[in-house]
């Protein structure tokens, strides 16, 4: 593989390690990131089997402080902040008034402060949106140009992150963090992702990045460890079902129809664009999120027809080959009473499929990882 001769948009602080490496370079929302090293298929297998390690330098952080913090935010966002203990991490949305949905972001809430993390393509629309709607004493600071992040993740992430950690990184459970020194830097660790795999997300200073990035790659070279592209990182989300901005979800869309109503609180009191869910969720959707597969070759892609009963029904907001089920899945948005046979069209073809559940993939490590904490809860 060789990069692109004339790479543009803004580099993340691992641009020549990208290069080095021998990366496609791609355009990707403004950023020149690696789209894949050897491949696509190759590295998504080798997250689901092993460990891969990612930059995701290009995502947005947020840091509010103030005695009007929670409060804020607890309006913006539309889970419940108030009931983070410090070290948690929390998956929220931030709607409009309309109760579309501006973004899918994370919440820390770490030691006298919060952090929000935010799509790279919403970081200033996100931005102007906080600072817009903060109250009181609530101070809003963009800390993303000082924040590097790299994501290892597979089965074997716990092992590679462990050689080089200060801490025992196997005690951190779920969607919690800690301060942790990797390869000698100040670091903050949490074990979160968008894989379906265990691992784990590092924030580090980009004058560092490089050298948590070498030390990873170092300690993970017995189990097999390569840098992964953004386009593994769209096929194994895919798999797991999880919404992807900009596809899934978008000012035009409430959670109510996203199916992401698990993280909006309807009960925690007023947030921007409470009423107009409530009202959808009494009411019902319009349409509603699906996962499929093809039951015949093909390969999905966006915005193709999506048809039931010979007639059009909906679109494909995402699709793909699957690796790891080797099949073409996808996801898009049909009306409530669609039955689970369905058809894509592809081209000049009408391709057999089927609506299932989510996720599509579920032999992941997260869900194996949970399932085993929740057996030794009960046993005990």
């Amino acid at each position: 593989m060789s990069s692109s001769a004339t790479p543009t948009g803004r580099r993340t602080p691992l641009y020549d390690e990208h290069v080095r490496a021998g990366a496609k370079i791609v355009d990707f929302v403004g950023w020149a990131m690696p789209m894949y090293y050897r491949g696509i298929v190759g590295e998504h297998r080798l997250v689901r089997e092993a460990v891969g390690l990612f930059d995701v330098s290009h995502m947005g952080e947020f840091v509010l402080t103030g005695a009007d913090a929670l409060a804020s935010l607890d309006r913006i966002v539309t889970n419940r902040v108030g009931a983070l203990t410090e070290g948690r991490v929390q998956l929220s949305l931030m709607c409009n008034e309309d109760g579309g949905i501006l973004d899918d972001l994370l919440v820390y809430r770490l030691p006298g402060r919060y952090m929000l993390v935010v799509n790279a393509a919403n970081r200033e629309k996100d931005l102007a949106w906080v600072r817009d709607h903060v109250q009181g004493d609530t101070h809003v600071e963009d800390v993303s140009d000082e924040t590097a992040l790299v994501a290892v993740q597979g089965p074997a992430s716990e092992d590679v992150l462990g050689r080089v950690a200060d801490a025992d990184v196997a005690s951190l459970p779920y969607y919690y963090s800690a301060a942790v020194t990797v390869a000698g830097r100040e670091t903050l660790v949490s074990r979160t992702g968008y894989t379906g795999e265990d691992g784990f997300e590092i924030y580090c200073a980009p004058d560092d990045a490089s050298s948590v990035w070498g030390a990873l790659l170092e300690a993970g070279a017995g189990s097999g460890i390569e840098p992964v592209g953004l386009g593994a990182r769209d096929t194994l989300r895919l798999e797991m079902g999880y919404a992807l901005y900009g596809s899934e979800m978008d000012e035009t869309r409430t959670p109510v129809e996203a199916g992401l109503l698990w993280i909006t609180k309807l009960d925690k009191g007023d947030f921007i664009g409470r009423e107009v869910i409530a009202a959808r969720k009494e009411k019902g959707p319009h349409e509603r999120l699906v996962g499929f597969e093809l039951l015949d070759r093909g390969v999905p892609r966006k915005d193709q027809r999506i048809v039931a009963g010979g007639e059009p029904v909906g679109l494909v907001t995402s699709g793909s080959y699957s690796p790891s089920l080797d099949k073409g899945i996808g996801l898009g948005y049909v009306p409530p009473g669609v039955g689970d046979a369905i058809e894509v069209a592809i081209r000049a073809r009408i391709i057999p499929a089927r609506i299932v559940g989510l996720p599509l993939y579920r032999e992941g490590s997260v869900r194996r990882r949970r399932a085993d904490a929740a057996s030794r809860s009960t046993a005990r």
